[in-house]
């Protein structure tokens, strides 16, 4: 994240203010929402609006459009699961379900909603949306499975670096054919390669595996079966990334999708074996850690 300013700092910590609240304590919190009044969950997360607001205004580029946005949208989030906790006490998936991972898995993957922000604080939108996503699924859906938590555990290791030995052989070998992997010599320091693989964890792979094994493959097992649904969760993981190399490019980058699904059966694994947001992640940042330096 770049420009980084008293202001951004600022707005950083209110972003990981819920995430840090559901990542350490979820059912408590989860509990305490509850016993809210009805009118009071749905509204209450209008106030994730300020993020935008003390970004915006401090460097002068706040809009009435965006300010609407932030402050309705996840009222509206709040509100669809709130209904979908009621027709659907069974947590097997609902359209309302369906539509909000929609909206929010769209809007990142086609950056609808970046032009709101400066140039090098885009991140802080994805931030702002997984907390919308965390209090309407965690709180106000009561979502069970879903296994987000910051307190790891010796099995999150465990499986995740399994399934990355698992995974590694075979992304050298489709790889370096498909000229997705470039060798090179570029060994970091050993503190920034700590605060990368840090950053790596929280600002990437915590967002994706939440979405995708937490809320997506959670919803889909419960529809179709375990290995159905690790299998289509996994494409459309790798479909997600048909931008990610360049974001404006007209054709889809095949090579990165399909590395990207094949990574997502690995993820799949390591976050269904305990149903554990923690294991698949130590997976996804390894890779990406491994990748960005020396590939």
């Amino acid at each position: 994240m770049q420009n980084v300013t008293p202001a951004a700092i600022a707005t950083l910590a209110l972003e990981l203010a819920p995430a840090v609240a559901f990542g350490f304590a979820a059912e408590r919190t989860g509990q305490r929402i509850q016993r809210w009044p009805a009118a009071a969950r749905v509204l209450a997360p209008a106030v994730l609006v300020v993020p935008y607001v003390v970004i915006a205004a401090s460097q002068h580029m706040f809009r009435w459009q965006w300010f609407g946005l932030y402050a309705a949208l996840p009222v509206m989030i709040a509100w669809l699961l709130g209904q979908a906790a009621q027709a659907d006490p069974t947590q097997r998936g609902n359209w309302r379900d369906a539509l909000i991972l929609l909206i929010l898995g769209l809007s990142v993957d086609l950056r609808w909603f970046e032009s709101a922000w400066p140039s090098g604080l885009r991140a802080l939108n994805e931030l702002l949306l997984v907390d919308m996503g965390l209090y309407g699924f965690l709180a106000v859906r009561q979502l069970d499975g879903v296994g987000f938590n910051f307190c790891l555990k010796w099995t999150d290791w465990k499986s995740g670096l399994r399934e990355l030995s698992f995974f590694a052989p075979i992304v050298l070998l489709l790889g370096l054919p498909l000229g997705f992997l470039h060798p090179h010599a570029n060994g970091p320091a050993w503190w920034k390669a700590i605060l990368t693989w840090i950053a790596i964890f929280f600002f990437t792979a915590v967002p994706e595996e939440l979405y995708f094994r937490g809320w997506l493959q959670n919803f889909l097992e419960r529809r179709v079966g375990r290995r159905p649904a690790l299998i289509i969760a996994s494409i459309l993981f790798g479909l997600s990334h048909f931008n990610k190399r360049n974001p404006f490019a007209r054709h889809i980058n095949w090579s990165y999708v399909t590395l990207a699904t094949i990574a997502g059966i690995f993820y799949g694994r390591a976050w269904r074996e305990r149903r554990r947001v923690p294991a698949s992640t130590i997976t996804h940042t390894c890779v990406d850690w491994l990748w960005s330096w020396w590939f």
